[in-house]
């Protein structure tokens, strides 16, 4: 009697073919039976999540509004005082005429009318996000630093026993204000800082960096990316001062004058005013750590680069006396009063508009 081989039964049994093996043995659910017709296809699909949701609730927070606001504000400002811009530089650097007038016809003859608004792209660049960065991170870190200070004054604060002296760990003494100013300087340079260099090179040396591409190609061919953060030590130590007065004078003043004329806020012409003099106060202190800063980005130019800034001061000093470093602090008030005045009611104008706030005119 012949008998029949196992492989030869269990074709009988289940179907040839791996596949009819398996399907036959395992039963599958309705939804997921594939089937056997080889022509059929098995086929996925995949939905991509819906963002806009959540990009819409970002959108319609405070703090977005607040950086959407300072980005308005600064691009706005740049491009009504560009011309001024380009002067302040020339002069702090100390290239070509002393006097204000004299850079105004220097520039015009040399590159034309044009040439006032040289650097102006990367200026709009520069100034959109390290106007967002900056007004967005004082806003947030002040409401931040206010609200500890309330929590901590209904508490009792953290307190450290070494033996019989005890410390309290007390936040009454700092200004909010102030640690928000010297926060958002801080930020803001740490991001932008590549950009002020592309800003100055365009500026000040028009015919070795005659457009943004070919500044960036030869920058980086000549130092790499570390040359884009060329003098960040000496731009941190001077917006450290300038940030922390700017934003404080500008609140101090501003509480000042409404206490003073019993209103809650300020109109449109008041902001203008106060926020000037407040620049012109921020600028006045710090100007010299900014004529050092100035030196040490540029320095590199013409080959004479100090080695840091208390060198860059001394430099001044010897070559120009004291009154070196104020050179060119009158073209730099013409440029920081009116774009601190114009910032902060740009400013406050998009941000009445875009968070719904009412100011009165």
């Amino acid at each position: 009697m012949s008998q029949k081989s196992p492989s030869q039964s269990q074709k009988k049994k289940y179907g040839a073919g791996d596949f009819g093996v398996l399907y036959d043995i395992i039963m599958l659910p309705k939804e997921l039976e594939l089937e056997k017709d080889a022509s059929s296809s098995f086929e996925l699909r995949f939905q991509v999540p819906d963002f806009r949701v959540a990009i819409k609730d970002i959108l319609r927070t405070r703090e977005a509004g607040e950086f959407l606001s300072g980005a308005l504000a600064g691009a706005m400002t740049k491009a009504i005082l560009a011309p001024l811009e380009t002067i302040r530089t020339r002069m702090v650097v100390g290239v070509g005429s002393k006097n204000i007038s004299g850079s105004f016809v220097e520039v015009i003859e040399q590159q034309g009318w044009q040439g006032l608004w040289a650097g102006n792209a990367i200026n709009m660049l520069r100034i959109v996000p390290t106007q967002a960065i900056e007004l967005g991170t004082f806003e947030y870190v002040k409401r931040a630093m206010t609200s500890a200070q309330e929590k901590w004054s209904r508490t009792e604060c953290p307190k450290v026993q070494i033996g019989p002296v005890s410390l309290n760990f007390s936040l009454a003494w700092i200004s909010p204000v102030a640690m928000a100013g010297a926060a958002a300087g801080i930020s803001s340079t740490l991001v932008c800082h590549p950009l002020e260099v592309l800003k100055d090179r365009l500026t000040v040396s028009r015919d070795v960096y005659p457009s943004l591409s070919i500044a960036i190609s030869k920058i980086y061919k000549d130092g790499g990316i570390g040359a884009f953060y060329a003098g960040l030590s000496p731009t941190l130590i001077g917006m450290l001062p300038y940030s922390t007065c700017y934003y404080f004078m500008y609140e101090t003043m501003k509480k000042s004058y409404c206490k003073s004329k019993n209103k809650k806020s300020l109109n449109r012409p008041e902001m203008l005013m106060v926020g000037a003099l407040a620049g012109l106060t921020a600028s006045t202190i710090s100007f010299p750590l900014e004529v050092a800063r100035k030196r040490l980005m540029v320095g590199a130019l013409k080959g004479k680069c100090p080695p840091h800034m208390a060198a860059a001061l001394a430099e001044v000093i010897r070559e120009e006396g004291l009154m070196g470093l104020y050179r060119g602090w009158g073209a730099s008030c013409l440029k920081v009063m009116p774009a601190s005045g114009i910032t902060w009611m740009f400013y406050e104008a998009w941000k009445d508009k875009i968070l719904g706030e009412k100011r009165p005119l």
